[in-house]
């Protein structure tokens, strides 16, 4: 079991482990807040520019951090529906959690990127980045809005996710980076000796201080 010392070492492990992506204009996408610092190191290694792709879990009422789904900017939304089941939550109730999330998603996308929307990504190769996955709610998300952007190709890198979870998103991606897969993982700080919580001015400070950004899409 490897412990990360922070999330820029791990974003320096996962640098080092990347593909040829054979590809002259990459972008990476961090998942903020906790992706940003990880997705620096990488975006430096490729000479890529390095954007957020804003994406928030669905909480369960009264349980918020028991993700029964996720909804991520550009219309992705992710529910499972084994968990939906035993929570018997109905149709009214889901869509109440996702309306509370995207105000909270436009937000974010708001302060993060001045509201406007994603770099063109068609027939580029894109590589998402996050600082780990538990049930991977957030990045199935994701997934679904990058692909309607049509990029040729999608890296996902992570420095930690169950062995279960990973398997499955190797079907979803075409390549899936993650030198750590536990068989089980209760949380993802536990892979970290520093796994302090970002607020949204650090994520604006590591963006600046990243790879450049693209000009992007009129709002």
């Amino acid at each position: 079991m490897r412990i990360f010392r922070d999330r820029t070492e791990a974003g320096e492990v996962l640098a080092s482990m990347l593909p040829d992506l054979g590809d002259r204009t990459p972008i990476v996408l961090a998942l903020p807040r906790g992706g940003l610092p990880v997705a620096v190191p990488v975006a430096r290694a490729l000479g890529a520019p390095l954007d957020v792709i804003v994406s928030r879990k669905l909480g369960a009422p009264g349980q918020p951090e028991l993700g029964f789904g996720a909804v991520a900017e550009g219309g992705g939304r992710y529910v499972n529906r084994d968990t939906v089941r035993l929570l018997a939550l109905s149709e009214s109730r889901i869509a109440e959690v996702e309306a509370a999330e995207r105000r909270e998603l436009a937000r974010r996308v708001e302060k993060y990127r001045g509201g406007k929307r994603l770099p063109s990504l068609e027939g580029r190769t894109v590589v998402l980045v996050d600082d780990g996955i538990a049930t991977g709610g957030t990045v199935r998300a994701a997934l679904e809005s990058l692909r309607d952007l049509h990029p040729k190709r999608i890296v996902l890198a992570v420095p930690v996710a169950p062995a279960e979870t990973a398997r499955e998103l190797r079907e979803e991606v075409d390549e899936l980076v993650c030198p750590e897969e536990p068989e089980s993982l209760w949380a993802i700080g536990a892979w970290y000796e520093d796994f302090s919580q970002l607020r949204d001015e650090e994520v604006i400070s590591w963006l600046q201080v990243a790879a450049p950004s693209e000009e992007h899409a009129p709002p």
